[in-house]
């Protein structure tokens, strides 16, 4: 069975350094770090006071009154960046045939803020179960790709995957796939999070995950730099549209770029820990590759998962290096959570768009808040360091893994 092209057609992005997807591509062009102290609730007695949470953002500016009341953030956020990527993508929702449209989104957690509002709420009262009714669809993981269906008539697969922060990255791949074998013609992907809450924090902060870097927010989320001292919480959302190259042709639809492979591997090493060899990312980069049909010398730029913290991004600069050998100097790396902190399951997502925007402008994004050398990084690798670089971007990888040793690896290439 010959396997179909797929493009992207269309991009959406709600993300801490901007609201749009050109928000977004001029913050990341800038160095912009969206880490600021948490304002959702009080952080005092936290021991990270400090997040990157979404700027000015009012549900009702972009969803009607009542139904955002009965979205979790993470669903709104979702339903903003997938208006985005559909409009992007100039999709006719009147001609479409919407029995081969769907939706396949990642989210890492869901509706967390639903959920401890409500045990909150519980916990404070009179023992009397009064419960909202919209505690379980507000919550519940899957109901982002839920309403985006039911919003435009999606008839299509419909679905959340859930791999921690590799989660929309396998949405991607899933959806890849669906269109590759000839089941869907056009697929709305991505992921969305909104962990940014009194139990995101604290959880985080209970595993030692998060920066604690209270003095100086803006420069906590800093990979490959050997004062880092861990992840920065982010929030938002990406949106991809996913199109058969036949069928985006055939309507005139703009073409963003090609994915022609997506990697999938675990650790199978620890909850949290990445494996120090770098095994499970060293064998995801090659399947990947294996699944696009490139070699390591065809790629020129890598979005890592790149969270800053102490073991995870020296393990996958050795990955790199293991896969990519002597070429591994000449790829651009970076790592944009530097700016938007960690979106957990919208991750994949918005380093996706970051990656295909790079290879569509000819710029890098660059790995910000660097100022002092890690020994246990060779200096010979790229790390496009403090400032954007100029890159013709032909092929362009995109890394992302997750607690519980998942990782997924997305390839994207430049439309001849």
């Amino acid at each position: 069975m010959e396997l179909r092209r797929v493009v992207v057609t269309g991009l959406g992005a709600l993300t801490p350094i901007g609201k749009t997807k050109d928000e977004y591509w001029e913050g990341l062009l800038n160095g912009k770090s969206g880490a600021a102290p948490i304002t959702y609730f009080d952080a005092e007695k936290f021991k990270t006071k400090f997040a990157c949470e979404l700027k000015d953002f009012n549900a009702t500016d972009y969803l009607d009154r009542k139904e955002a009341r009965k979205m979790d953030r993470f669903t709104q956020y979702a339903m903003v960046a997938s208006d985005e990527a559909i409009a992007d993508a100039k999709l006719n929702l009147d001609v479409v045939d919407k029995l081969r449209v769907g939706v396949i989104w990642g989210a890492g957690i869901g509706g967390l803020e639903t959920f401890q509002n409500e045990v909150i709420n519980f916990a404070e009262g009179d023992g009397t179960p009064r419960f909202n009714p919209f505690f379980i669809p507000k919550m519940i993981a899957d109901i982002a790709p839920g309403n985006i269906s039911i919003k435009n008539g999606f008839m299509g697969p419909n679905y959340t995957t859930v791999s921690a922060c590799a989660s929309s990255a396998n949405a991607m791949i899933d959806a890849l796939n669906y269109i590759r074998l000839g089941h869907c013609d056009v697929i709305v992907t991505g992921g969305s999070e909104a962990a940014v809450t009194i139990a995101g924090m604290g959880g985080f902060n209970a595993m030692h995950a998060l920066s604690t870097r209270n003095d100086s927010p803006e420069t906590a989320s800093r990979p490959f730099d050997a004062t880092r001292d861990g992840f920065v919480l982010g929030e938002g959302a990406g949106a991809i549209i996913l199109e058969d190259y036949e069928h985006a042709k055939a309507r005139g639809a703009k073409i963003y770029a090609e994915v022609v492979g997506g990697g999938l591997s675990s650790d199978a090493h620890h909850m949290t820990a990445p494996h120090p060899d770098g095994i499970g990312v060293i064998a995801v980069m090659k399947n990947c590759l294996e699944n696009a049909g490139l070699k390591p010398e065809d790629v020129d730029h890598i979005n890592t998962h790149g969270t800053s913290t102490p073991l995870g991004d020296v393990a996958e600069l050795k990955a790199i290096k293991e896969v990519f050998g002597n070429h591994a100097k000449d790829i651009n790396i970076n790592s944009t959570k530097s700016m938007t902190g960690h979106l957990l399951g919208a991750a994949g997502a918005i380093e996706a768009i970051a990656s295909i925007l790079a290879m569509e402008h000819g710029v890098v994004p660059p790995t910000i808040n660097h100022s002092t050398v890690d020994e246990n990084i060779d200096p010979t690798l790229n790390l496009t360091l403090n400032k954007a670089q100029k890159r013709d971007v032909k092929v362009a990888m995109s890394n992302t893994f997750g607690f519980g040793g998942h990782n997924a690896c997305v390839l994207f290439k430049k439309m001849d």
